[in-house]
């Protein structure tokens, strides 16, 4: 089992790295928070994460930065019993649980809306090609998780934000 303690401290020590943060930062749930998809799944089983995923959640929160979830699960009910028995309800300012074929462009609409955090400002994590796809066009910096949200996806994650939010400072220093 690992220590959570321990990959808090880690995640805390990775972004404590980088000076632009993201305001938001937005998970997916199947196959990126939890190794398994909610349909396949009773509401009244005990929901069990990825290793590395408990640490990381704290210490975003400790850093100050909000968090969401942003799910096309059929089976939203299940999804958020899930949330609720794992103590995670209370950490995600937005929980945008619904079945779409937009690949997450609605759910991200709603999520702007309910938090008014620009997308530029936000930072994405799904095991999904089409869905990362579909938000990278909204100006959200998206990374593809193969095995879930772990240390080196947020690194990346991380590095992947603060490039692009440097370079667009970059463009209206040379532009202002």
């Amino acid at each position: 089992m690992v220590d959570d303690e321990k990959v808090k401290n880690e995640a805390l020590q990775i972004i404590g790295q980088y000076q632009n943060l993201p305001r938001l930062v937005v998970f997916d749930l199947d196959y990126t928070l939890w190794p398994f998809y909610c349909e396949c799944r009773y509401e009244d089983e005990t929901p069990y994460l990825y290793r590395e995923v408990r640490g990381i959640l704290y210490a975003l929160k400790q850093k100050g930065i909000d968090m969401a979830v942003a799910s096309r699960s059929p089976t939203a009910d299940i999804a958020q019993a899930f949330l609720h028995k794992l103590g995670f309800q209370s950490l995600f300012l937005a929980h945008e649980i619904f079945s779409s074929w937009t690949h997450k462009t609605e759910h991200f609409q709603k999520i702007h809306r309910k938090t008014a955090v620009p997308f530029t400002s936000m930072l994405f994590f799904d095991d999904e090609d089409r869905n990362i796809e579909a938000v990278s066009n909204m100006g959200v910096t998206s990374i593809l998780v193969d095995d879930g949200v772990n240390l080196d996806a947020l690194r990346q994650g991380l590095a992947e934000f603060s490039l692009k939010a440097s370079s667009s400072h970059s463009r209206r220093s040379m532009n202002g």
